[in-house]
């Protein structure tokens, strides 16, 4: 009886390891058709009466304001071009906060975001944050820091029903995601920890000063040209 139970657990541990990375391996190439994310975000709308329709347009990288793309990682992760999928320092400086009581302080890359936005569901069990932590070094080993940017970019929240760049741009300021301003993309970057609470197109005074902290920080990086990094400073 054990014996049998434990087979079938093998086999669907291995089952599970085989699926992932098949699906990671083809989402390197293929625009993912939606995200756990918005499935969730869906189906709480209908559970609440309220239900919304997804705003999504995939764009690829080069379709993509650089401003965005530069805006992002100032705010949300600023060492994105030479970690691997997670940013040690970050981690153990959020538990050492949260230990201390007060607001729970989260330290995700952006691989991180993209492997739970993508793959799973809302939530800090420590099981949810071990699937985490193997699609985000699936997703590591496999795509290449513009690809997990990239996707990122369009798979993102910012507001309700509003998903990446290219409906985000639409949505809060009327243009498209490769017009998108630097002031723009600050303005963007800087709601990313609570896209529905706060508004890009009308920013409070917090989000505003938010905003201009990380316009410092995209110059501080050096603008634009800093995406010549990516995939070419990762540290072992």
């Amino acid at each position: 009886m054990l014996s049998t139970l434990i087979r079938r657990l093998s086999r669907a541990l291995l089952w599970f390891v085989a699926g992932s990375i098949v699906l990671v391996l083809v989402f390197r190439w293929v625009p993912p058709p939606g995200t756990a994310l918005m499935v969730e975000r869906k189906v709480q709308s209908w559970v609440n009466g309220e239900p919304i329709d997804l705003q999504r347009d995939w764009e690829p990288w080069e379709n993509i304001s650089d401003e965005l793309k530069v805006a992002v990682i100032a705010g949300e992760d600023q060492k994105f071009a030479s970690h691997w999928g997670f940013d040690l320092p970050a981690i153990q400086a959020a538990l050492a906060h949260n230990e201390r009581g007060g607001n729970i302080r989260g330290a995700s890359t952006l691989t991180q975001q993209v492997a739970k936005n993508l793959f799973l569901w809302s939530g800090r069990s420590w099981f949810r944050k071990g699937l985490e932590a193997w699609f985000t070094a699936l997703i590591e080993l496999f795509w290449s820091k513009e690809r997990i940017l990239e996707v990122y970019l369009n798979s993102a929240e910012w507001g309700k029903g509003v998903f990446g760049a290219q409906a985000a741009a639409r949505y809060h300021f009327g243009v498209d995601a490769s017009r998108l301003s630097r002031q723009q993309a600050a303005q963007l970057a800087a709601v990313l920890p609570s896209p529905i609470k706060w508004s890009a197109s009308r920013p409070s005074a917090y989000v505003a000063s938010r905003a201009g902290w990380i316009r410092r920080q995209m110059s501080q990086l050096g603008g634009p040209s800093y995406l010549m990094q990516l995939d070419s400073s990762r540290k072992l």
